[in-house]
């Protein structure tokens, strides 16, 4: 294997990992800006109050998604498999 090669693979892998992880990440971040803003404003501070909400919207996230990121993932190991004999030389 190359420099080159393993730097392709690498560089994919860190690809898909945000591809994979971004959105739900994204989601929760923005979640948790807006639970601690209405926490600031009305002075509630009850721990449960940001966690089930980002809970329940990541997991819904993940139930919309999942088609999308089962393809993102399907297709990377797809080219993964393809290109071990390539790799293997």
């Amino acid at each position: 294997m190359t420099t080159e090669l393993a730097l392709y693979w690498t560089q994919e892998t860190l690809r898909v990992a945000v591809l994979l992880a971004g959105p739900l990440l994204l989601a929760s971040l923005l979640a948790g800006l807006v639970i601690s803003i209405l926490q600031a404003v009305t002075s509630v501070q009850e721990m449960t109050l940001s966690y089930v909400p980002k809970m329940l919207l990541l997991a819904l996230l993940l139930i919309v998604l999942a088609p999308w990121l089962l393809g993102i993932i399907t297709e990377f190991t797809a080219r993964i498999l393809v290109a071990i004999p390539t790799v293997a030389r």
